[in-house]
């Protein structure tokens, strides 16, 4: 018999759109947008990869992320701390870790990332496996940008995409981490 496991998930109403948080065995494996721009990708990948249902219910996890995202939200916190479950192909875990190397208030194009990443033919692979990304914010898939400085895809929509960029702090919102 396959037992399913369980997903607690939780709302989450941000300054720039409703957020999901769901944790997965003491930890954050979804931080993901209520309206989302590939609804449903995120959620069958999780539950597939972990075997689990999704249940609407509080954890010790989820509590101290709304916590995280309230500092972040009020500009109290620049990093989070919180023990996260990536759930996808190797690949894309390799993406999501570069994510978190990506410092507060900079950005970074997708052909730079695929560079740090000592692929740099491989930019629409590396932009695929960011928008793949389950943990928004806690893993900071909106610090990346086009090439030509623009605002490029985002899970959550580009005016959350800009609103988190403006929330760090962003003079102007092309302005490239060229010093990483």
């Amino acid at each position: 018999m396959n037992t399913k496991h369980v997903i607690l998930t939780q709302h989450y109403p941000s300054p720039c759109g409703d957020l999901i948080l769901g944790s997965y065995e003491d930890r954050l494996c979804l931080c993901n947008w209520v309206i989302e721009k590939h609804q449903g990708r995120v959620d069958k990948r999780l539950q597939n990869l972990l075997n689990a249902d999704y249940k609407e219910g509080k954890s010790d996890i989820i509590q101290e992320a709304a916590r995280q995202l309230d500092e972040y939200f009020k500009r109290e916190r620049t990093t989070f701390d919180i023990p996260i479950l990536f759930t996808g192909t190797d690949f894309q875990k390799k993406v999501w870790h570069k994510l978190l190397e990506i410092p507060y208030g900079q950005t970074l194009s997708y052909g730079e990332m695929a560079k740090r990443l000592d692929i740099p033919n491989a930019v629409r692979a590396v932009a695929n496996a960011n928008g793949a990304n389950a943990i928004s914010i806690f893993v900071p898939c909106h610090r990346v940008i086009g090439s030509d400085r623009s605002l490029t895809g985002y899970g959550g929509g580009l005016t959350a995409k800009k609103y988190l960029l403006e929330l760090e702090s962003m003079a102007t919102v092309g302005i490239f981490a060229s010093s990483l």
